[in-house]
């Protein structure tokens, strides 16, 4: 895969980026194809309309789906099998998935199908690319998948759009697909021999919605380094903690980074400085091990990117063509269990963030033995200050300890036992993306403890990368003087931790990236 600035992002279904996917997801960058891909795809469709006219049975074309694989189905008919097949498995409920995973998914699938593999024509990936550019998205309901043949009822469901059916967005407004098309200037797609199968057989939307998910982690497990940091400095711990030689005996790179990342927030810490000779040795876990737990979620976010970086640039459809060999090849690339098992292992992994952030923050509105007011007011009694923002990040932690059950440890027989195991890879991508939203929730909890407690210790100054995270938090969210709603400095907060902006400017400060 390539990008031009002129022409955006060049699909040849060969390679593709998580960096690549978020352009097209969430800033609407626009897609092509890139000759050489159009060669394989016109190579395949060929060899499916040659094995069509021969007569010999292929699944999904002469056949039956699934359990129905051994009814053939007359040659006359399969054009409206393949309707059947997409309008049958648009099975889906629940509120529509979000247009950024609907479009990720667009994108993956539009990748899938330029390998060559599929033997779909030109024209019908050209469609998919353009709903892509014209900003047409499918309405594609949450659930409904198992993720046994990849995602069949959300795919189903994007087909439809093709179709001119079912419902879709134009620009962001929800409308009978057909109108949208209309709109886009765009003809639906009459679908022909291979197709339906083609379009709803694969793990494009949870591996979509992971793959967003995984660069959302990425920066979240930055910005409990800075926040975890700023609270560390403002609670007075020993970094005693962050020494080299500590942390080589436990040789994780997850572990070396983050005690890295500490030690240059911290340096230059007139507060850190300021007890150095206190006589205390330890602290509670949720500040001595911020290494340890940091790092190894650090770890498990590496290892489910690996993962995803292998998905995305897969095929999981099926029966497979190689043109080049003269066959159709019927496989299980469909199944979702690496995607399923990957988004289980993240989500767990970034609930850790909140539950050690949310302890963090505890200990901060507790410190009388440190020199800190109760709840850090000034005014105890009068006023609550933080007292309930801890209670909502004890809220979200509580919420992810049931998000964070494994989905892929799940399985349900589905097709009349044909697909007798399952991933349930769909429902484990969808609950990583709501345990990344309390994640959220819970560390810019922890940021308002921070900065409340650090402007108890002025006038000393902050580390070099603390402070520089103090004042730009502090651009937008005022110092608690008196209670106010914190509602609003919640959201405050969370908008620095989404748009990377707390983490920019700590890094900016100290020369160095906080995460890979």
């Amino acid at each position: 895969m390539t990008a031009g600035a002129a022409a955006g992002i060049e699909l040849d279904g060969i390679s593709l980026s998580l960096e690549q996917i978020r352009a097209v997801a969430e800033d609407h960058v626009a897609v092509s194809i890139v000759p050489d891909a159009r060669v394989r795809v016109a190579a395949a469709r060929e060899f499916v309309e040659e094995q069509f006219e021969s007569g010999e049975p292929i699944y999904g074309v002469t056949t039956g789906f699934g359990r129905l694989a051994n009814v053939s189905v007359a040659p006359a008919d399969a054009a409206a099998l393949q309707v059947n097949l997409v309008r049958s498995h648009a099975a889906g409920t629940g509120d529509p998935l979000g247009a950024k995973f609907v479009r990720a998914a667009g994108v993956l699938r539009a990748s899938s199908l330029a390998a060559g593999h599929s033997g779909v024509r030109s024209s019908t990936l050209d469609l998919l690319v353009a709903i892509l550019n014209e900003d047409v998205t499918p309405v594609v309901p949450m659930q409904g998948s198992v993720g046994a043949s990849g995602d069949l009822a959300p795919l189903a469901h994007m087909t439809l759009t093709l179709m001119g059916e079912g419902e879709a967005f134009y620009k962001g407004e929800r409308m009978e697909a057909s109108l949208a098309l209309e709109k886009a200037g765009l003809q639906p797609l009459v679908l022909e021999a291979k197709e339906g199968l083609s379009l709803v057989n694969g793990t494009e939307v949870m591996t979509g919605i992971a793959a967003l998910c995984v660069l959302r982690a990425l920066r979240q497990i930055a910005a409990a380094d800075v926040i975890g940091a700023m609270a560390f400095e403002a609670f007075l711990a020993t970094d005693r903690v962050f020494d080299k030689r500590i942390n080589a005996l436990r040789p994780h790179p997850g572990q070396a980074r983050v005690a890295d990342n500490l030690r240059a927030l911290l340096a230059g810490s007139e507060i850190m400085q300021s007890h150095r000779e206190c006589g205390r040795i330890q602290d509670p876990y949720s500040y001595r091990c911020i290494p340890v737990v940091h790092g190894a979620v650090r770890d498990a976010v590496a290892y489910a990117r690996r993962v995803v970086e292998t998905e995305v640039v897969s095929v999981t459809d099926n029966p497979l063509v190689f043109a080049q060999d003269g066959e159709f090849l019927t496989g299980g690339n469909f199944h979702g269990q690496p995607v399923a098992l990957a988004a289980d292992i993240l989500k767990i992994a970034v609930a850790e963030l909140a539950g050690i952030s949310e302890r963090r923050l505890y200990l901060l509105l507790n410190a009388e033995d440190r020199g800190l007011p109760l709840f850090l007011t000034g005014r105890s009694g009068l006023q609550s200050g933080l007292m309930l923002v801890q209670y909502t990040a004890a809220a979200l932690v509580s919420e992810n300890k049931g998000l964070a059950f494994p989905n892929s440890v799940d399985s349900i027989p589905t097709s009349a036992g044909q697909e007798d195991h399952v991933s349930m890879g769909m429902t484990a991508a969808c609950n990583l993306d709501r345990v990344l939203n309390n994640v959220e929730g819970a560390l810019a909890c922890e940021l308002l403890g921070a900065l409340a407690a650090t402007d108890f210790r002025r006038p000393l100054k902050s580390g070099t990368g603390t402070g520089a995270a103090y004042e730009r938090a502090r651009q937008g969210i005022e110092p608690w003087v008196e209670d106010r709603i914190p509602a609003t400095d919640i959201v405050a907060a969370r908008a620095l931790i989404a748009s990377g902006a707390l983490v920019d400017a700590a890094a900016a400060a100290i020369g160095m990236a906080l995460v890979d």
